[in-house]
This record gives C-alpha cells, sequence and structure tokens, in this order.
C-alpha cells in the first residue's frame, strides 16, 4: 500500500528523513571534533598543571628529602590539583615511587605505567591512556633540581569526557538546532510538496502511471500513425501504426527524429509554428496523407505531432471511380453528340438531300477517325485518350471548340508519376477552361491542348481564350478551397494539380489577363533514366 500514499506525505516524510540522517552524520562529526578539541586543550592544560608542579621549590628538594618532607609533598600537590581541575596528579621520584596521589593508599607504591619511560630521560610529553575512571590525557614534566640534575618526574591526568557527557553537556543547542531544522524543514518539504502536487494537476504518481499507459494504448489503437517530437526534436510518441507504416522497428522514443526519420518534415513544423494539412508523402511505395500540427500550451509551441494516414487503397478505389465516373460521362457526352448526328443525318434524309447526308456521315466520320487515329499513336496511354477524346465531344457540347496540338507527343509518365495523376492534371486544367466561359458571350470559345516530351523535359500546355484572371486571382488559385465560383464542390481541383507538381518536383507557369484567357504551362524535368514507360 506504499504507493498509495499521498506524493505530498511522501515527499515530506522522505525530506524529513533526509535531514533528520544529514543532522546526525553532521551532529557525530561535531561531536568527534568538540572532542578532538577537547584532547588538545586537555593536553595543554596538563602540560601546564604538571610544569607548574615541576617548578615548585618545595617539590624539588622534597623529593629526595627526608620521610617527613616527602609526606609532605602529597598536600601540596592537592592543592594544585583542585586549583587547575586536574584528575589526579602524581609525584614520581627517580624510583618510580609515588610520593602524591589522590588515593592516599597508593602513595609510596611503584608506578609500574608504561608511558612513563622518557619522562626520567628528561623528556616532555603528553599521553592519551585508557584506565578504571575512564580514556585520560597525561602530561609528563621532569623535575630538575637546581643543579639541573633530574630527580622526578611529575604526572598530570585529565579525564576526556565520554559520547554521552558531550551530548548531555550540549542537549540544550542539539534540542534547538533539530526543532528549528524540522520546523523550517517541515514547512519547506509541504510548500515543495504542494507545488509539485498543483504541476502534477493534483494526480498521484500512480495516477499519472496509468494515464500514461493508457495514453500509449489509446496512440496505439489508433489506425493512424501518430508521431511526436519535442522543441529539441526529440521523439515523444511513436504509435505501432507509424512503425508499421513507415517500416520502423524497435524503441524509438527519445531518439531524435533526423535519426529515424529524415524526411518526415516535422522539424520544419517548429520553425513556421502553423499546420500543414492534407500533405501526401510516397513512402515504400505507399501514399500517404500527412497532417503535421504544431503542439502549443499557453499559446508556446512545445512540440509537433504528425498523423499519418495511408491513403493508397483509397485513392486508387476513388481513381477507379473517377475513371469509371469520366469514361460514363463520355459515353453520355458521345451519345448525346451521335444523337444529333442521326438527327441531323435522318432531316437530310427526309428532305431528300441524300448526297448531303452521305457527305456529313463521312465528314464526321473521317473527323472521329483521324483523331482517335492520332491519339492512338501519339498519346501511348489509353486512359489519357479516352480523357481527351471525351473532352473533345464534352466541349461540342458546350459550344467550346477542344483542340489537340497535332506534334503533342507522350510515350511515358516521369516518376514518380502514373496514368492516374496525368488524368487528375489534364482533367481539371480542361475543366477549369470549359468554366472560364461561363456567362461569357462570345462567338470563337476555344480551348489548345498539348504536350511535350524529350529527354530532359516533359511539358503539358492547356490555353483557353475564357474570361480570364486577375493578380488576386492568380495568387490564390491552388490554395485549398479558393474558388471563384459560389457553389459548393469548387476550389479542389487545382489544389490537386498542384499537390501532384511538387510529388515530382516539377514547376507551374501561369499567364492570365482579365478578359484574355489563361495559359497554364506544366513541366517536369527527368532525366533518360528516370521515367515510367507505359
Amino acid at each position: 500500500m506504499f504507493h498509495r500514499i499521498p506524493i505530498r506525505w511522501k515527499i515530506m516524510s522522505l525530506i524529513l528523513m533526509i535531514m533528520v540522517f544529514s543532522i546526525l552524520i553532521v551532529g557525530v562529526g561535531l561531536i568527534g571534533n568538540f572532542i578532538k578539541e577537547k584532547e588538545d586543550e586537555l593536553r595543554e592544560r596538563a602540560l601546564i598543571t604538571a610544569r607548574t608542579v615541576a617548578e615548585l621549590q618545595k617539590v624539588k628538594t622534597s623529593v629526595n628529602g627526608e620521610p617527613e618532607a616527602r609526606k609532605t609533598i602529597n598536600s601540596t600537590v592537592d592543592q594544585i590539583r583542585i586549583i587547575n581541575g586536574a584528575s589526579y596528579i602524581v609525584v614520581l621520584d627517580m624510583n618510580k615511587v609515588r610520593l602524591s596521589h589522590p588515593v592516599e593508599a597508593l602513595i609510596g607504591t611503584v608506578s609500574s605505567g608504561s608511558d612513563e619511560g622518557p619522562a626520567f630521560a628528561e623528556h616532555t610529553y603528553t599521553t592519551k591512556a585508557v584506565g578504571d575512571s575512564g580514556t585520560a590525557v597525561r602530561g609528563f614534566v621532569p623535575i630538575m633540581n637546581d643543579d639541573h640534575e633530574q630527580v622526578g618526574v611529575v604526572v598530570s591526568g585529565y579525564i576526556l569526557p565520554t559520547i554521552p557527557e558531550v551530548i548531555i553537556s550540549l542537549k540544550y543547542e542539539i534540542m534547538i538546532t533539530l526543532g528549528l531544522s524540522i520546523l523550517f524543514g517541515g514547512w519547506g518539504s509541504w510548500i515543495l510538496a504542494n507545488h509539485i502536487k498543483k504541476q502534477l494537476f493534483q494526480l498521484e504518481p500512480h495516477e499519472i502511471a496509468r494515464l500514461l499507459e493508457e495514453r500509449i494504448e489509446t496512440f496505439n489503437a489508433m489506425h493512424e500513425g501518430v508521431v511526436a517530437i519535442d522543441t529539441n526534436e526529440v521523439i515523444t510518441v511513436f504509435n505501432d501504426r507509424a512503425k508499421q507504416l513507415l517500416g520502423i522497428t524497435g524503441d524509438v522514443i527519445g531518439k531524435k527524429i533526423e535519426d529515424v526519420i529524415p524526411d518526415t518534415f516535422l522539424p520544419e513544423i517548429l520553425s513556421i509554428n502553423y499546420p500543414i494539412y492534407n500533405k501526401e508523402l510516397n513512402v515504400r511505395n505507399q501514399i500517404i496523407l500527412s497532417n503535421r500540427i504544431p503542439i502549443k500550451v499557453n499559446q508556446k509551441t512545445v512540440g509537433a505531432v504528425a498523423i499519418f494516414q495511408d491513403i493508397t487503397e483509397v485513392k486508387r478505389l476513388a481513381e477507379e471511380l473517377t475513371g469509371v465516373k469520366a469514361f460514363v460521362n463520355a459515353l453520355r457526352v458521345q451519345n448525346h453528340e451521335h444523337m444529333n448526328k442521326l438527327h441531323t443525318i435522318a432531316g437530310l434524309l427526309q428532305m431528300g438531300n441524300k448526297d448531303k447526308a452521305l457527305d456529313y456521315l463521312f465528314q464526321i466520320t473521317e473527323e472521329q477517325q483521324e483523331l482517335t487515329k492520332f491519339l492512338s499513336k501519339n498519346i501511348h496511354d489509353d486512359s489519357l485518350s479516352g480523357l481527351l477524346l471525351s473532352k473533345v465531344s464534352r466541349g461540342k457540347e458546350l459550344g467550346i471548340q477542344v483542340k489537340i496540338d497535332r506534334n503533342s507527343q507522350l510515350n511515358w509518365f516521369p516518376e514518380p508519376l502514373d496514368h492516374h495523376d496525368f488524368v487528375v492534371i489534364i482533367g481539371n486544367l480542361i475543366e477549369n477552361a470549359f468554366e472560364s466561359f461561363q456567362g461569357l458571350n462570345q462567338q470563337d470559345k476555344e480551348i489548345f491542348i498539348s504536350f511535350e516530351q524529350d529527354e530532359n523535359v516533359t511539358s503539358i500546355l492547356v490555353e483557353d481564350n475564357g474570361i480570364g484572371m486577375d493578380e488576386e486571382t492568380k495568387k490564390n488559385i491552388f490554395k485549398h478551397g479558393f474558388s471563384t465560383k459560389q457553389a459548393a464542390g469548387h476550389g479542389i481541383g487545382l489544389y490537386l494539380v498542384q499537390q501532384i507538381v511538387n510529388k515530382a518536383h516539377g514547376d507551374i507557369v501561369v499567364e492570365s489577363e482579365k478578359g484574355y484567357g489563361a495559359t497554364f504551362i506544366i513541366s517536369f524535368y527527368h532525366s533518360v533514366n528516370i521515367r515510367r514507360d507505359f
């Protein structure tokens, strides 16, 4: 149940434990340092006290004097011991016989200390020894008579305080320090815990972990690929569908996006700071529809996200449906045109003009055969040829003459385009030209179409003498949803044309003037080895 404890209590408990532990560590160090300083102080006092006794004239003369004189040494030394606060002061003659001692029973006995030897060789020093009363610091000073001869040794001892004694002596300071530390530490940790809790949206760690797991599984359950990066271009989200679409394996979270997918164009969203929708990408022979959007928190960009959708099958079906629709429309137009021609022939026959009926029949048959023969020979794609035939017929129905340059030639498609892309380009450009004649009352309505192709370039030209465009319209015709028509469903055709041109790295030149028609020239540049044969 530990993970269910609120995070603010966890933080407070942890900080207080760290503080108490730190105080204990510091306290041990301080107490050790205090004892060391106390020991140095007692060593100095021990030497001073021993030297004071050794310098007493009475002690110097009594050490080797009469027994009665030697007995007076203890009372003299004991007074000095009390004054200096020493634990004991022992005077030894050269035979190590004790002449003074706090314990009177030991006076006259021989000392057996192991650290007294150097003192009988006129050395002054201090030692630390463990005795019955505790650890003592002892100072050794030789006693020299007036003839500078050593007659004895003074040993002064001070008992070192124990750790409990030091703690007891510092109990008030320790209590005040510990109390203030816990008080201010607890207050600070409470503020920190509340601040962290606020930043976590009042959620507990286990709740955040659950939300993260749910978010990951939600992303992985999506049919679209999702890739997100932060401001450092480091991947923060990469769901399973994105790995499948982009052919990525393994864990890529935390890696640079450029190291995983060099051409996602996600970093550019961080710099331009606005979304790009419905961008088609060709990845591993799949058509991917990409939406790339900056991630903003409180109006500040903190990353970017790309949503990928495989539209290969959808586009194929749409193109098939578009092709079927185009051919159905072509059949409808052709049927309408044939009905008109049959009515004309029937009328001529009813009027008895058999020769004119035959001439008219031969004329229309020859025109149709000539156009069909030209398209079969010069445009080596049935879908595109069928589209052009239908547009010619459609133009006749609308009273618009659609002319195809008889020098046109199209033998193959530049990479990465195919017949679907060319059908979209030609179909939309011609339909756009048809619409340019709406509401225009003039006799000669013409649309001119031309294809040029060599080893270096493939060019498409669609020209009309319709209503034309002003400069403002020319600037916006390729924007998604832009149209000069009020009816719904417009503003897509030329946008799709530009998307296809961009995919093949081609360019579009538009020449138009209000009232003088429009010319669209599309060019695709390539080498002899970069093409898609029919």
